[in-house]
């Protein structure tokens, strides 16, 4: 490895620091810098120095040639020395590559968390002193594209995921310069050692039997095994494709939504009791006790004409909305529900309100990929364990 030892014109130094600001004076003394450090460079590929004859020599010097480099601090521009033939190439602009790498991570971490394409191009300007177009950033931000395939892709096989959350939200998207909505298919797991993994993404159109289908085939396609419950809200067409996709699997209804439509159903005025004994029903150890509180509600309350709905809701959905309570009592609470999905969902709406209407389709699996790439690792972090 080339050493590097530089004597640095101090003269110029000090005629910057007179002259200028801060931020030109370390452009200006990084400029130094480098070009010391290319000129050492090409004096050890000629084996000779400046005007030094001997039979060592491989080449000859050939002047400079100038070339603008674009780092985080700034734009630079360097003398870049030749040879005469033309063989010598400075392994400087390959060693500080990682600059310009982490000046790209930048912009697309900026994306990633909800800056506008419009805000990043100034940041940029301000950063740099160079105009970034939007397309400029646009391009760069594709940068993810193999990043979020390859995370969106792999195999399932290689772990079992006993439960499974999934969910569908809907986005704006621009096509055939129409804006149109676009269902966004989530899906968690958790995984053997009860800790949570983001295992689905797909963007399709409205979301349908057909649709979830199709999103289940994408998880079966990469190894994923039916799972022992899936835990979901009670949208017909997912209701459907989850009997067929996965006979033997057992369907929970998140008791969230599901107590709300009871709820809803119920009179304005006098309804806390029947609130309460609601809680109760959800709050019971075992499908058994459920079911007891279950009968004594509809005693207290069939009788009263405003509770027949909330009756009838309550009894045809009760038995799907109680199937945790088959599991270990420990893991009830966050069994019930689509809540972790939720939170998913509230960061992804995050970043969506600056976008408002995604380019393209590919565009919003990008970014939400990379959004839930980002979510995936705050999930359970270090040792804990989502169920215990």
């Amino acid at each position: 490895m080339t050493q590097l030892n530089l004597t640095l014109n101090i003269e110029d130094l000090k005629d910057q620091v007179a002259n200028s600001e801060l931020d030109s004076l370390v452009k200006s003394s990084l400029v130094l810098v480098l070009n010391a450090f290319m000129e050492k460079e090409r004096n050890d590929y000629l084996n000779a120095k400046a005007y030094e004859r001997t039979d060592e020599r491989l080449d000859y010097r050939n002047g400079y040639y100038n070339r603008d480099f674009v780092i985080s601090i700034g734009k630079l521009t360097l003398t870049v020395p030749r040879t005469r033939n033309g063989s010598f190439s400075t392994s400087l602009f390959e060693k500080y590559k990682r600059v310009d790498q982490a000046l790209v991570l930048s912009m697309m971490e900026m994306v990633v968390n909800g800056v506008s394409t419009r805000k990043v191009t100034k940041i940029m300007e301000q950063l740099c002193g160079e105009s970034v177009s939007k397309s400029m950033v646009s391009n760069i931000t594709k940068k993810l594209d193999p990043i979020v395939n390859e995370w969106a892709t792999r195999p399932l096989n290689v772990m079992y995921y006993k439960y499974v959350y999934v969910d569908a939200m809907y986005i704006k998207v621009r096509e055939h310069q129409r804006v149109v909505s676009k269902a966004v298919y989530i899906a968690i797991g958790v995984n053997e050692n009860n800790k949570r993994e983001i295992i689905g993404l797909t963007v399709n159109h409205a979301e349908s039997k057909s649709g979830w289908i199709q999103f289940f085939e994408h998880l079966k396609s990469r190894g994923f095994q039916s799972p022992q419950m899936i835990i979901s809200d009670a949208h017909e067409g997912l209701k459907s494709a989850i009997r067929e996709s996965f006979i033997g699997a057992s369907w929970q209804r998140c008791t969230f939504h599901f107590k709300k439509n009871i709820i809803d159903a119920m009179p304005k005025k006098d309804s806390r009791e029947a609130k309460q004994l609601l809680k109760k029903i959800f709050d019971a150890s075992s499908p058994q006790d459920a079911r007891e509180i279950k009968e004594g509600f509809i005693t207290l309350f069939e009788e009263r004409s405003s509770y027949q709905k909330v009756i009838r809701i309550l009894d045809d959905g009760f038995e799907d909305a109680i199937q945790f309570m088959n599991e270990p009592q420990e893991y009830h609470q966050k069994l019930r529900t689509t809540n972790n999905l939720e939170r998913l969902n509230s960061e992804i709406r995050r970043r969506e309100r600056v976008i408002r209407i995604f380019p393209n389709t590919q565009s919003a699996f990008r970014l939400i990929g990379a959004v839930l790439m980002e979510q995936e690792k705050k999930l359970d972090p270090g040792n804990r364990k989502y169920l215990y």
